[in-house]
């Protein structure tokens, strides 16, 4: 069974940049492709990020591209998300997600095509 541990959120201001840390342990991490999905207050869980299994392909969401960047260390078992100049409508709380299956362009998006999650770290981003 997958575990999936998500860290590295906090309280910064606008402007500012943080690193969310997700390590994945109980199966082999390099064969998941892997996902970061946000969710704030009253709303529905959203993209905003993926990497394949070999860090080849990445597809990020139109509101975080250009200021975060997805990476993995495979063999740290770590998913990584860059996030920087923040902005107070980036505030959410962040999951990682793990899959066994690739992703392409159309269907990365969907919270159902993962199998595996974390319990979610809160980034909260002060005006």
């Amino acid at each position: 069974q997958v575990q999936v541990v998500e860290s590295g959120g906090g309280l910064v201001q606008a402007g500012e940049a943080l690193r969310l840390t997700c390590t994945v342990s109980g199966s082999t991490f390099d064969r998941y492709a892997m996902g970061w999905f946000r969710q704030a207050p009253g709303q529905e869980r959203e993209a905003v990020s993926y990497i394949s299994s070999n860090a080849i392909t990445t597809y990020y969401s139109v509101s975080v591209k250009g200021r975060f960047t997805i990476s993995r260390d495979n063999a740290k078992n770590t998913l990584y998300l860059q996030m920087n100049s923040l902005k107070p409508e980036d505030t959410a709380i962040y999951y990682c997600a793990a899959d066994a299956f690739p992703k392409s362009s159309n269907s990365w998006h969907y919270p159902a095509n993962y199998r595996s999650w974390g319990q979610g770290a809160q980034v909260t981003v002060s005006s």
